[in-house]
């Protein structure tokens, strides 16, 4: 499933342009998705950072900043969250690991320049990526840079399956960890040491994103709202207020995007 990693902070002149890549099949355990995005007329734009249930490294072609964005239960505002054209790359938890070398707790709820995390192993990338001629280019090279990268082992494999498992269906926790073979205690402790968020968080977030990639896809409120688990209309409403600061109908307006040239 895509995730919708952050959303302009006021409504934009015009609709925002987006570039989905797909990773080498080597990385699938470790990336999620590339993502180019680009603001209507290249300029900058102030973002609203979204719940997520994963990491995300996102790279500003201006050179500015290259920064990890952690997994979080609700929405920021503060921070360097402003910018035009660049990609984001999504981690899963042992992407984070194996590639970057760190769990992904250590991103939880937090937005940190990735220099802070690699020092001098953090290699000049920006300049690179907005060389390259199209975005197929573009995601063949972070292939490249990221296959490099394959080193450190993941965190344990019954964190990691049950990560992926809340993507799908709703599960009880309680039900998910008997099905992995460990305690409910834990799984809950897992989750805490390598995600830093708890497995009941990470449902409810993966619940709104799959809603939100409804709305993105151009269903209405009501339809996204059943087609991803709630109960009626007025839950997901109280669910995108509480996680996004944001109702349904105005998350509809700032997801639709377009394709960007070149892709």
């Amino acid at each position: 499933m895509p995730l919708i990693h952050s959303v302009p902070l006021h409504p934009p002149a015009a609709a925002c342009r987006a570039a989905a890549g797909r990773p080498d099949p080597r990385l699938r355990p470790y990336v999620l998705c590339y993502g180019g995005f680009a603001s209507h007329d290249g300029g900058p734009v102030a973002h609203r950072l979204l719940p997520v249930p994963s990491a995300t490294l996102v790279i500003s072609f201006d050179g500015s900043f290259t920064l990890f964005s952690g997994p979080r239960a609700d929405a920021a505002v503060d921070g360097p969250t402003t910018w035009g054209v660049g990609v984001g790359v999504g981690l899963t938890p042992a992407g984070v690991s194996v590639l970057f070398g760190l769990p992904m707790s250590a991103l939880a709820g937090q937005i940190v320049d990735w220099h802070d995390v690699l020092g001098p192993r953090a290699a000049p990338l920006a300049e690179r990526l907005a060389a390259a001629p199209t975005w197929p280019a573009r995601f063949a090279l972070l292939d490249e840079v990221l296959l490099s990268r394959l080193g450190d082992p993941g965190p344990a494999p019954f964190v990691e399956a049950a990560w992926r498992r809340l993507q799908g269906p709703p599960i009880p926790v309680g039900t998910l960890a008997d099905r992995l073979g460990v305690s409910r205690r834990a799984l809950e402790v897992g989750f805490r040491r390598e995600i830093g968020l708890s497995p009941a968080t990470l449902a409810r977030v993966f619940r709104f994103q799959a809603a939100l990639n409804l709305l993105a896809d151009g269903a209405g409120p009501a339809g996204a709202a059943t087609a991803a688990g709630y109960a009626d209309q007025p839950h997901f409403t109280r669910a995108a207020r509480t996680l996004a600061g944001l109702t349904p109908a105005q998350l509809c307006a700032i997801v639709q995007y377009q394709p960007l040239s070149g892709a």
